[in-house]
């Protein structure tokens, strides 16, 4: 019964932490991001003032009984990101305009007219369910349509010692179809212009997240310059091995960093969570640098090459007893007809209630003819028709010989052409040294609108990364944590999206209650115990406990008759003393009993008597 209780605490007790642990996330969400440098309206403070007004105006009004609030959820005030520190690019778009920025009015080569044109819309403006009110950024308005917008730097940015940090925040407000939201860094070159920025414009890195179909990509390429020939070719960083697909779906906004080392190492980051990192000379697709040696393209392999590991062998022949042309299988010679076979009876008979349609025409469909049914007269008999011996395996069927496979003993293996020097080879030890860059772009095609950008920001420092992040991109997190919705609304959107997840739900209500009719409605009744089982089970002689009562249960039948009315009436004449001595020699009569009873049942006597 104690271990029922304990299991049926411990359940209670974890219902109550699954039910308790969203609120208590929430709270910690808010008090992690917030901090202490973040302002935090309390609409109870508020609520406190206007009851103390209303006390005021109220004294002429009857006192209504205060009914009860339920606190309200704290308001993150948003407060736009300041840049701090040496940065080459610092825009929130909180002044509400699309100031320092370009509109492309190019076209788009080798396309068609209607879709040449980059004539995709932006606007600056608040997200559509904004938490933070007055929290401004760049939205592509447009779907099917190309867009292209550019900003220049404070300054060109030069790889050397220090490290490059790109971040950027995205939210697709109505999800994404088709298309990207990718940044390109354009590349610095004398005959930029931001007026024609379009796909052929040269940049020096691409960094950002794209989707089509049920493929989420998170790019980052970079443009290498081969130094013997000037030729840039496009390296291709890994895909990364994280799930992406919840940062497309779940309509938040999401930090995307890029941070390049002078080491060449790169570390990609979704919410400041590293998903993909590597190095640029071991972890891009082509290669840097192209293998020193190469296969000669000019050789070919010898006529007289062997490449067969096994051959048959030449001096088997074929054993005189090995018959060829027997059958893979015969009729079984041991087999009877079964009793009752209908050999005359068809197995299907035309469908005696079958019609011929009245639109039947001869000339044109032939003569007509009822459809085949099953005879009913082969439903109670074993077989109808003419009747076949079964087919068995033909124990003498070999098959068509053929000599057994032995090691070839001029095997040479598997020929490769010879390896000569490469002379493309070039070994660059440095690919972070990439090309120069003035400007940051968004040039994109999407089958989606309203996609939301936001706090770019471009430096050469990490922490100064991280404070911009953590005044931009943490507001927003802490205020969308702050109006997320609750356990059962998340669960059934989760099972909107995964409907085996019911069957989970189910499962989980229904077993604790499972276990709790178990425990309380079931289990082993418990049988009496008999008297003797009451006694402790020691080594100590203990008395004959049924003997004794049943000597108990004499004596009061002998008390009752003794003191019967019908006695009385009879005129026996029963002494008290005689009664009292016969009592008291019964009772010696069973100590003496009961000490003999005891004195055998000891250890000790048993001992005795088997000496």
């Amino acid at each position: 019964m104690d271990q029922k209780v304990g299991l049926l605490v411990l359940l209670a007790v974890g219902l109550l932490c699954l039910s308790v642990a969203p609120f208590s996330q929430a709270e910690d969400l808010m008090e992690d991001v917030l901090g202490d440098d973040v302002d935090v309206e309390d609409d109870l403070d508020l609520g406190l003032v206007g009851a103390e007004e209303e006390e005021q105006e109220g004294d002429v009004q009857d006192e209504a009984p205060a009914a009860p609030k339920t606190p309200p959820t704290p308001k993150v005030i948003y407060k736009a990101p300041e840049p701090m520190g040496e940065h080459f690019i610092a825009e929130s778009f909180d002044r509400g305009t699309l100031d320092g920025w370009v509109v492309s009015v190019a076209k788009k080569e080798d396309a068609d007219e209607d879709i040449a044109k980059y004539d995709g819309k932006w606007a600056v403006e608040e997200m559509k369910e904004s938490k933070l009110p007055g929290d401004k950024g760049l939205v592509l308005k447009s779907r099917a349509k190309h867009h292209a917008i550019s900003a220049q730097l404070l300054r060109p940015f030069t790889f050397d010692t220090k490290p490059l940090i790109v971040q950027y925040e995205v939210n697709f407000q109505a999800g994404i179809d088709c298309g990207g939201a990718y940044v390109k860094l354009l590349s610095q070159t004398p005959d930029l212009n931001l007026d024609l920025f379009k796909d052929k414009t040269p940049y020096t890195i691409m960094f950002g997240p794209d989707k089509c179909g049920e493929e989420y990509k998170l790019h980052f390429i970079f443009r290498h310059k081969n130094p013997k020939t000037g030729e840039y070719e496009e390296k291709h960083a890994k895909k990364p091995d994280s799930d992406l697909r919840t940062y497309y779906t779940d309509k938040k906004t999401h930090l995307y960093t890029l941070v390049l080392n002078p080491d060449n190492t790169f570390e990609v980051l979704v919410d400041q969570t590293v998903v993909n990192s590597g190095s640029l000379l071991t972890d891009m697709t082509p290669a840097v640098n192209p293998p020193a040696e190469i296969e000669d393209p000019d050789d070919q392999k010898p006529e007289d090459w062997d490449e067969r590991p096994k051959i048959q062998d030449p001096s088997a022949t074929k054993p005189e007893d090995w018959d060829e042309d027997a059958p893979a299988q015969i009729p079984d010679e041991d087999a009877v007809k079964p009793d009752g076979w209908l050999d005359e009876e068809p197995e299907y008979i035309g469908d005696p209630e079958a019609v011929k349609p009245e639109d039947w025409d001869e000339d044109m469909d032939g003569e007509w003819e009822a459809p085949q049914v099953p005879n009913p007269a082969c439903e109670t008999a074993p077989g109808c028709g003419a009747w076949k011996r079964p087919m068995i395996d033909n124990p003498n069927h070999k098959g068509k010989w053929k000599p057994p496979m032995i090691d070839n003993p001029n095997y040479q293996g598997v020929w490769k052409p010879r390896k000569i020097q490469n002379p493309a080879f070039f070994e660059d030890l440095q690919p972070f040294r990439m090309t120069a860059f003035s400007a940051v772009g968004l040039e994109l095609w999407s089958m989606t609108s309203d996609i939301f950008f936001d706090n770019f920001f471009i430096t050469d420092d990490r922490a100064t990364a991280d404070r911009w992040a953590a005044d931009g991109w943490g507001l927003k997190k802490a205020a969308e944590g702050a109006a997320d919705p609750g356990l059962a609304t998340q669960m059934l959107s989760a099972a909107e999206e995964r409907p085996w997840l019911w069957v989970v739900y189910v499962l989980t209500v229904a077993l604790p209650l499972v276990l709790i009719i178990v425990f309380c409605c079931t289990g082993k009744k418990k049988s009496p115990e008999t008297p003797a089982a009451e006694y402790k089970k020691t080594d100590e002689a203990q008395p004959d406990v049924k003997e004794d009562e049943e000597e108990d249960e004499e004596e009061e039948g002998k008390a009752e008759q003794k003191s019967s009315p019908a006695a009385e009436e009879n005129g026996e004449d029963i002494p008290a003393e005689d009664d009292d001595e016969e009592d008291a020699g019964k009772e010696a009569t069973a100590d003496e009993k009961l000490e003999d009873d005891v004195l055998r049942r000891s250890p000790r006597n048993r001992k005795a008597r088997k000496d």
